[in-house]
């Protein structure tokens, strides 16, 4: 059974909510204050973060299911703020909050409500994400595979400029060409020399030598990584300000090669590369901030 109201001042009314009859002994402030505890239970009944989604939902109902459902374990996504009814212009702009710092959760989240031409307008303009539909698992999956696009994304981007973990031991017996490019057989003894690495002599005074330009292993084949343990030529190319560095009169097989790693280049390895490094790679990390005087967050 329904039934339909039609009064002033509806278009403030918040679907799903109480609805109540006052009566002649009933006090209408504390029917007020019923409805809005029931109200405010919901809306502020999660945790809200700091960084995350901004969540539209047709009715209170809705809304709560669609929270618990985003709280799950296997799912898990943050939520920063959320609303009642149609997405708005004012929503795209409350979502545009997280462009800044946290790219990746500047959209929204419309479960069974409509999005007005001007919000979707202003969406467009500045970057935010609308998914909507009305049903949960639609939503789920649209928003898993946003967030696994863009972390590829930024692992591309990053993956220009991060600098992995290396400790290099030279051969002494197999030194092929001591300048501009450098030409020498080596042992990684920890971590990994990745092609594009700046390589370093710590012991005399953080030397930059150049970077590397080629990995060829035992069976004469290019490969762009070495992990430790692996015995490998490496040539090393070097930029103008580099040439005149030469083995035998700057460095020498008694000085072992490192990567020269920086604090922008841990804060990737962390953010994007933790599935490709290993337990000695982050020791290696540690011990490289300390050879680098590499200040902590």
């Amino acid at each position: 059974m329904s039934v339909k109201i039609s009064v002033p001042g509806l278009e403030d009314a918040m679907p799903g909510t109480q609805l109540l009859v006052c009566g002649p002994d009933d006090d209408l402030e504390e029917l007020k204050e019923e409805v809005g505890r029931g109200i405010e239970c919901i809306l502020n009944g999660f945790e809200k973060e700091a960084a995350g989604v901004y969540v539209k939902a047709s009715t209170l109902g809705s809304l709560e299911a669609l929270l618990e459902f985003l709280q799950q374990e296997k799912i898990k996504i943050p939520v920063f703020d959320v609303g009642i009814g149609e997405v708005r212009k004012k929503d795209v702009t409350k979502a545009c909050i997280m462009k800044e710092k946290h790219p990746e959760y500047a959209m929204i989240l419309a479960f069974d409500v409509k999005v007005n031409q001007e919000a979707q307008k202003e969406a467009d303009t500045n970057g935010v994400t609308i998914f909507s539909s009305d049903i949960i698992f639609h939503l789920r999956d649209k928003i898993t595979t946003h967030m696994e696009k863009f972390r590829e994304a930024q692992k591309a981007e990053s993956r220009k400029a991060v600098v992995f973990p290396a400790e290099l031991q030279i051969d002494k017996q197999n030194i092929f060409r001591k300048q501009d490019p450098i030409l020498l057989r080596c042992e990684v003894l920890r971590g990994q020399i990745r092609v594009g690495t700046p390589i370093c002599a710590p012991d005399k005074d953080n030397l930059l030598i150049g970077y590397v330009a080629s990995i060829q292993n035992n069976n004469g084949k290019l490969v762009t990584v070495a992990r430790q343990g692996d015995i490998v030529c490496v040539k090393i190319e070097q930029n103008e300000a580099q040439k005149h560095i030469m083995y035998g009169r700057h460095f020498d097989h008694t000085n072992k090669l490192c990567s020269k790693i920086t604090r922008q280049s841990i804060d990737a390895l962390k953010q994007h590369f933790r599935d490709e490094m290993r337990e000695d790679d982050w020791q290696l990390v540690v011990k490289l901030k300390n050879v680098f005087k590499i200040k902590s967050k």
